[in-house]
């Protein structure tokens, strides 16, 4: 029998073993999991498992395979663990038999079954486990392993439902799992943050810019929860960039009296208010989202283009328009979704998405709830240039077969007549023709639509009231009916003789119209009794005699008050003298809103807003502080965690591992002072400290000192020195130092392989500066191996070198042993031939291979030369045209002084100073072909300056104005 067979799928027929289990029941399932073949228990719960994930009931299984739970075999063990997160909580009783097992799991050196235990120890929802449960989720929250530290973030709001008393023991391990510095944690640490304690903000000032730069590299699913949010993190903490904007728009669509009175003050206010700044938090925060916009994923666009929308810039807004706009290609799930947004969208800023009109013409084969969707959108973006198009559009519509969507065309046109006075006769005229149409509904749908528009000048359009007058004996729909009675009513006296006639046969047929319509006819009689009741005050006594013995209560009391009210008696009381003023008084005309108009105070894109009620769970989005609060709380250093394997990650650190190198001396300084040594042991020891602190003057030894270097540690014990540099240096050239170049404090440091995706071992490098000796064509990499596991790594070498044309390496000799907790360095030559290309190679060990690649910013391709004023202005003159690049720039306030200008000028680049130069002049020359790069900062007042750059390398010129404009701004 075959053990190896995979879980069957839904989608396709299972695979046969053989024909005794090809069709297999519950009894022989038992007897397969009672077996102790394990291939027989691995056959059987991939079978129950696939009748799970066909819907079907296994829960009768529940003992056979809880019996398994214990089982050596992995493979079994893992579908043992999967079946009983979908039925322990539905058998408590025998899944608390297996507690000790799964504690026994907790501690399996295989990180599936880890997570398995605790995922599944979490779905028992039994109260008297809660200590365990909790014990089990702070010993997973600290795992080596990012995928059991994810699933303690899981389990966190499931111990939380059941158990809320455990809230504070609970927020400490979401403290430290936002620490967590790996894209596989964020974003189920958030979210249970937001299970738990949403109110707790001050948990995520520490880690807001590392969950700010790790946004990018995480699921799409962690993606949206940490968007939304940090979108609510930053309402609060960060002041409303449309501040000053929404002041005056309130200043200008007051009258006189607002600056001569009430608002005065706050106008002076408004004045003299500074301008505003965007703190640099808020900027990083767009910032990192912006790109996420081209996500093949609908909910990571949505989530970033409601954070746009909630807290970008007025100006900056628009960029969000063309990306929801591709999401309308989609299917029509997310269409509804992201039109539901857009409606909400286009009622606040109409002009983000008046470039893309065309997107929201309607299809014939949308469905009816899409189409709705975008006439509404279609009518939000109407205004005067593009009223004509739209309303061509919305003639074509009107021929569309689905009436729901013609009445709503309809609606749609009467809101452009209302909002744009201009279009409002012509509006008015198409749908005075809509009433000869031959559909009911549609006619009906216009009688309505012109009801209000005849309130705004019912003066012009009598005609207009005595061709609607005419309809009533074909026109059958209710609320056209009524609505074209209460036109009559209003605006009788501008159809004096047509009016009687129309209550005339309204009263012939009362007793078979719909409530709506009596109620009209009622109003009609009452109306035309009080301004004609010669003619109609019997009329109007038979319509409420009729009405007065109506099985409807509505009318009956109706009836009964107005007879009260026009008809005055003895009885009757002080209102029957105000009957007029009450029937006959003028009443505003109606304003015809889109129904998306005040539902932007839910956050968009959340289910609230898609049902305009708050759902069950939803936070509100706060209100824009009056005033900053303190952005101090955020400024804690995090160092960004790895992307992926063979990415690059830059970390802003001043001086590349010097706490590590301090901590080694601190290490070193207690174990002399505690333990005496052999004679060799300290001359090995004072080696390393010599080493260590060696500066970068000291680097640059001759060959006859390095000789002498490696003679001394010869003679040293190997087996006691810490970084084994001596099997490094015997077989290694000149251009392997043992010293530890020390680059300049603006250098960076990235990080080349993460200690995780090391298993252990961890590389770091930087562009060291440094001439490298045995070959000037070549730029200086300095790396640094530190192993951070429990075993020694050995035979640490590069292979499989794969670079771009023309590219070269100076690959370092193998390092034989690096023992457990200790570092090396070496020093690498790569030729990078003036490109930003990457080399890619493998870094191997005597176990691994990882695939690395380092990628050089086009600032460390070049090497800085001296030239004086008169040569800089002479070779200046002969790079102009092509080869010179000039942008004007804003520099940032904190980098307006020279010092200031210089040390963020050459942290970009590695270039020089030109002394006693008029403006801030650079030189340097690029490594492989020695290109002359030039580089001009003039600045002007108030901040103004031109950055300039004159290369002959068009494309690294371009590349390098774009790095130094951006450490000059921010």
């Amino acid at each position: 029998m075959c053990s190896c067979i995979a879980v069957p799928s839904p989608c396709r027929p299972q695979p046969t073993v053989s024909s005794h289990v090809s069709k297999l029941t519950h009894d022989d399932l038992k007897e397969m999991l009672d077996s102790n073949k394990d291939s027989l228990k691995l056959e059987a719960m991939k079978r129950i498992v696939a009748m799970i994930a066909r819907g079907k009931n296994a829960s009768d299984l529940f003992p056979a395979v809880v019996k398994n739970v214990a089982c050596k075999n992995i493979e079994v063990k893992k579908l043992v663990y999967v079946y009983l997160v979908r039925y322990a909580e539905e058998q408590q009783d025998l899944a608390l038999l297996s507690i000790s097992t799964f504690q026994r799991g907790l501690k399996d050196p295989n990180q599936l079954i880890r997570a398995s235990a605790l995922r599944v120890l979490s779905s028992i929802r039994v109260t008297i486990i809660v200590p365990i449960m909790m014990l089990a989720i702070k010993e997973a929250a600290s795992d080596m392993s990012p995928y059991v530290r994810k699933t303690a973030a899981h389990a966190i709001p499931k111990l939380y439902s059941l158990d809320p008393e455990q809230k504070d023991q609970l927020i400490e391990v979401i403290e430290k799992l936002l620490a967590d510095k790996t894209t596989l944690v964020a974003g189920s640490v958030v979210m249970a943050f937001e299970e738990v304690c949403p109110e707790r903000i001050d948990l995520i000032h520490k880690n807001y810019r590392k969950l700010c730069n790790l946004l990018i590299d995480v699921e799409e699913w962690g993606q949206v929860v940490i968007i939304n949010m940090l979108t609510r993190y930053a309402r609060t903490q960060f002041l409303n960039p449309n501040i000053n904007e929404s002041l005056l728009e309130e200043g200008s669509s007051g009258d006189k009296k607002f600056y001569e009175k009430e608002k005065k003050a706050d106008a002076l206010a408004m004045a003299k208010r500074k301008p505003y700044v965007m703190d640099p938090d808020h900027r990083l925060l767009l910032r990192n989202t912006k790109p996420l916009l081209q996500s093949r994923n609908a909910a990571v666009v949505m989530a970033v283009a409601q954070l746009y929308f909630h807290l970008a810039p007025k100006a900056e807004v628009g960029v969000i328009a063309k990306a929801l706009v591709r999401l309308l290609r989609s299917h029509s799930e997310v269409q509804f979704v992201v039109l539901q947004n857009v409606a909400t969208m286009t009622i606040k800023r109409r002009g983000m998405f008046e470039p893309y009109l065309k997107s929201f013409y309607i299809r014939s084969t949308d469905p009816t709830q899409i189409k709705v969707l975008k006439l509404e959108v279609l009518t939000n973006l109407a205004n005067e240039t593009n009223i004509s198009t739209i309303l061509r559009e919305f003639q074509t519509y009107i021929k569309s077969m689905d009436k729901d969507f013609v009445a709503a065309t309809i609606q749609a046109i009467g809101r452009c007549a209302t909002n744009i006075g201009e279009v409002r006769d012509t509006c008015l005229n198409g749908l005075v023709q809509l009433l000869s149409n031959r559909d009911e509904l549609v006619v009906a749908e216009s009688v309505v639509v012109i009801k209000k528009l005849l309130q705004m000048q019912p003066e012009k359009h009598s005609d207009i009231i005595k061709h609607m007058a005419k309809l009533t004996d074909n026109i059958q729909v209710p609320m056209a009916r009524a609505s074209i009675l209460w036109l009559i009513g209003e605006y009788c006296e501008h159809v004096p003789k047509i009016a009687p006639d129309v209550l005339r046969k309204m009263a012939k047929s009362f007793t078979n119209e719909e409530d709506i319509v009596k109620l009209q006819i009622i109003n009609l009689a009452a109306k035309l009794y009080l301004t004609n009741s010669k003619q109609t005050k019997l009329l109007t006594q038979y319509v409420l005699n009729l009405a007065k013995y109506d099985q409807n209560y509505d009318i009956r009391d109706r009836a009964r008050f107005i007879r009260q009210l026009i008809v005055p008696t003895e009885k009757s009381g002080a209102l029957s003298k105000y009957a007029k003023k009450l029937f006959l008084a003028l009443k505003p005309a109606p304003v015809l809103e889109s129904p998306f108009k005040d539902r932007d105070h839910f956050q968009l894109g959340s289910l609230s807003h898609l049902l305009n009620a708050k759902a069950g769970g939803y936070q509100e989005l706060p209100d824009w502080p009056e005033t900053a609060p303190d952005p101090s709380v955020r400024n804690v250093e995090v160092k960004e965690s790895v992307r992926a394997v063979g990415t690059v990650t830059c970390r802003d650190t001043r001086a590349p591992w010097s706490s590590e190198e301090e901590e080694r001396k601190q290490e070193r300084k207690s174990k002399k002072s505690k333990k005496p040594k052999s004679e060799s042991e300290s001359n090995s020891e004072e080696d390393e400290e010599s080493e260590s602190d060696s500066s970068p003057s000291e680097s640059e030894e001759s060959e006859a000192e390095v000789k002498k270097k490696k003679k001394h540690l010869q003679r040293s014990n190997v087996s006691k020195h810490k970084h084994k540099v001596i099997a490094m240096t015997m077989s290694c050239p000149v251009f392997l130092t043992l010293q530890t170049i020390s680059p300049s404090s603006a250098l960076k440091n990235f990080e080349l392989l993460h200690r995780i995706t090391g298993e252990g071992l961890s590389v770091d490098y930087c562009f060291s500066r440094q001439p490298f000796s045995p070959d000037a064509n070549m730029v200086a990499v300095q790396m640094q191996f530190t192993n951070n596991g429990a075993a020694d790594t050995k035979n640490l070498h590069i292979e499989d070198v794969k670079l771009q044309s023309g590219m070269r390496v100076k690959e370092f000799p193998e390092i034989e042993l690096l023992p457990a907790g200790e570092t090396a360095t070496a020093v690498l030559g790569i030729d990078f031939c003036d490109s930003t290309q990457a080399a890619n190679f493998q870094l191997c060990t005597h176990a691994k291979k990882f695939f690395v690649s380092i990628q050089p910013p086009v600032g460390e391709l070049m090497r800085p030369v001296f030239l004086t004023e008169n040569e800089f202005k002479k070779e200046q003159g002969q790079l102009m045209g092509m080869n010179e690049i000039a942008e004007k720039l804003t520099l940032d306030a904190k980098c307006r002084n020279e010092h200031a200008i210089v040390q963020r000028v050459t942290a970009a680049a590695n270039l020089s100073r030109v002394p006693c130069g008029s403006d801030r002049e650079f030189a340097g020359r690029t490594v492989t072909s020695s290109s002359l790069v030039l580089v001009t900062v003039a600045t002007k007042e108030e901040g103004a300056a031109q950055l300039t750059v004159n290369c002959e390398k068009m494309v690294i010129g371009t590349m390098l104005v774009k790095d130094i404009l951006l450490a000059l701004t921010q």
